[in-house]
């Protein structure tokens, strides 16, 4: 059974991965390089953007229990991210001091507003937290990308993010507009879960051996490494880099859903 990483452990690997965010941008061969995950951005504008989206996390915590984020005037007011780079590198590090800070003073247990209220994951800053882990490692794997060096999401993070995908991103009591599927997905390291679709929406669970679940059961199934498991489900690689079995239609018809229309 998977546990979700300790709160300490969070803020340990959001400043870890961060560091290597930094590193990344640091080495690429010029901010206007294009993004290859986002074509429409340059790396300054990937930088701006991934910046923003962490003090607008750090307002939201700071906030509290509310029925909407903080205006824009709470997190992105200003003009914006430098664009010299090594003036880039200290506002991104000032970014992720202060949201680091932010979360350390309000602890695991704060309620918060989040946009992820139909799944089971908490609405809490301990919540956020593992949110920001989750979407910097991403990111990172974005920058050194384009530095043409991308490295794998390490796998005690690329473990909780792929659970942290099912469980928060995924799951949902919104009904699913297609045919019932079960979908299991396998991390080589040992981990396994199962999405059930259907009227009842996205149900989660963890799949272990001693359940007596039948993997035959199953209408589609993805294996590969934990890292592979969320880059893949991010939109990073293509399913054709997973172990893949059964009905593909599955895959494409999750990619296309939206459960918030």
């Amino acid at each position: 059974m998977h546990k979700v990483l300790p709160f300490p452990d969070l803020l340990r690997l959001i400043d870890e991965r961060s560091a290597a965010f930094r590193a990344a941008v640091a080495a690429a061969p010029s901010l206007d390089v294009q993004m290859p995950t986002h074509p429409e951005r340059t790396l300054f504008d990937h930088v701006q953007h991934v910046g923003t989206a962490r003090r607008k996390a750090a307002a939201i915590v700071t906030a509290g229990p509310a029925d909407a984020p903080p205006g824009e005037s709470a997190w992105g007011g200003g003009t914006g991210a430098p664009r010299e780079r090594e003036a880039l590198l200290a506002w991104w590090v000032e970014s992720i001091e202060h949201l680091a800070s932010v979360l350390r003073e309000a602890g695991p247990d704060r309620g918060c507003w989040t946009w992820w209220g139909d799944s089971p994951s908490p609405q809490t800053s301990g919540a956020w937290a593992r949110r920001q882990l989750h979407e910097i490692a991403v990111h990172t794997y974005d920058v050194q990308l384009a530095g043409g060096a991308p490295q794998p999401i390490p796998q005690k993070i690329a473990l909780d993010g792929f659970d942290d995908c099912q469980f928060t991103l995924c799951a949902t009591t919104v009904a699913w507009p297609h045919d019932p599927a079960i979908v299991d997905y396998h991390a080589t390291e040992g981990h396994s879960w199962r999405l059930r679709l259907s009227d009842d929406g996205a149900q989660v669970a963890h799949l272990t051996p001693a359940a007596g679940e039948d993997a035959g059961t199953t209408d589609a199934s993805a294996r590969g490494t934990a890292s592979d498991l969320v880059l893949f489900f991010y939109d990073r690689i293509p399913l054709d880099s997973l172990k893949f079995e059964g009905d593909r239609r599955v895959f494409d018809q999750l990619a296309a859903w939206d459960p918030s229309v």
